[in-house]
């Protein structure tokens, strides 16, 4: 008897050392070059920072459509998780739900025999989708990291990343800090808001910040500091 060809198909050996995202145009690509089976399993993962296992062993039975949950009973770190699911996800699932017939296992992607679909073959047939399109590069495990990418480069606060990935300490999910810099802007920009003013003194120049507008503004210095060179006192109140 001849061998399995697909014995040879490698299993990812994850290194989260490596950073790797996926932009919505690699997106679009990666499920044009998808079978359906695998659009649904990407499309999940992006939307929901699922690990791998988590996603093979998720079964219907732990999708709450009226809470818009799902709850996960084993996870890595032996930790009950219930994660909260966007419009994107419970649109697929009810898609799913409505068309496929559920086979015993219960299980939400199943093979067609029903089972728990494989490590392998969801492999092969990513690996194959990838290299269609020129993202040999991509790997699975990096649908993870893009859901967490694109959360803080919303401007998501780190601790909720945390808890939607279900790490066990915030150090794991600060790798992801350094795309947050540009969403800390709201920050800042709440000073230029609601009457706060922001103004430097250039001889008898004088900049008001106010609003989203920077403008000019001609001010008698007397105004601002006394003969004596200090800035007068202000009544108590």
């Amino acid at each position: 008897m001849k061998k399995n060809p697909f014995e040879r198909v490698r299993i990812e050996r994850v290194n989260n050392k490596v950073e790797r995202w996926v932009t919505k145009e690699e997106e679009q690509k990666l499920l044009n070059a998808s079978p359906s089976w695998l659009r649904q399993i990407i499309t999940f993962a992006l939307n929901t920072g699922m690990r791998e296992s988590e996603i093979f062993s998720l079964r219907w039975s732990q999708f709450d459509p009226s809470r818009r949950t799902v709850t996960l009973l084993v996870t890595k770190n032996n930790q009950k998780r219930t994660i909260p699911l966007n419009q994107t996800v419970l649109d697929l699932l009810k898609a799913m739900n409505g068309v496929r017939v559920r086979h015993i296992s219960g299980y939400v992607f199943a093979s067609e025999a029903g089972t728990m679909i494989g490590k392998r073959n969801l492999l092969r047939a990513f690996f194959t989708a990838r290299k269609k399109v020129g993202l040999e590069d991509v790997r699975f495990h990096d649908l993870r990291h893009t859901f967490a990418t694109r959360l803080v480069q919303a401007g998501i606060d780190i601790y909720t990343v945390k808890e939607l990935l279900g790490h066990k300490t915030l150090t794991m999910t600060m790798r992801y800090a350094h795309h947050y810099s540009e969403s800390l802007r709201h920050g800042v920009e709440v000073l230029d808001k609601d009457g706060y003013i922001l103004v430097t003194v250039d001889g008898k120049r004088e900049t008001t910040m106010l609003g989203s507008t920077s403008q000019p503004v001609d001010i008698k210095r007397k105004n601002m500091v006394g003969d004596a060179g200090f800035e007068p006192a202000t009544p108590a109140v």
